[in-house]
């Protein structure tokens, strides 16, 4: 049986390719992070919503997520997603990978909702930088 938070990041995959931030962040917390890049993180919704327009911006209105193997540890309440992500653009000089082992941290609500608290899509990569 598929993992429930599988379906909840295909949705947030295709808000970010539909550039749709509204009903993006209605799978954060109110204190999510999200690491923009390596030396740079945001903390809050509205935070992260101005991170992910930039990012629609630097790659040219034409990113799109896609996850390929995932592995999802979950206790209790909360989640550790590990995942390889991949973007695809129409910018093709990122100074990132753009195949990517990501890490990101999930915490379910007291309406059973998964939520982000972590996104992470560089993963350990953070140790290198």
């Amino acid at each position: 049986m598929e993992h429930e938070l599988k379906e909840v990041i295909k949705k947030c995959d295709m808000a970010i390719k539909h550039e749709d931030f509204d009903t993006l962040m209605n799978y954060y917390t109110d204190d999510a992070i999200l690491v923009v890049k390596p030396g740079m993180i945001t903390r809050g919704k509205e935070e992260i919503k101005k991170a992910f327009i930039a990012i629609a911006n630097y790659f040219n209105n034409s990113v799109v997520p896609t996850q390929g193997e995932m592995i999802i540890l979950e206790a209790g309440d909360t989640a550790l997603v590990i995942s390889q992500t991949l973007l695809a653009a129409d910018k093709k000089d990122s100074e990132y990978s753009m195949d990517r082992k990501a890490t990101y941290v999930f915490k379910k609500n007291s309406q059973g909702d998964w939520l982000c608290a972590i996104d992470n899509s560089y993963g350990t990569e953070l140790i290198n930088n």
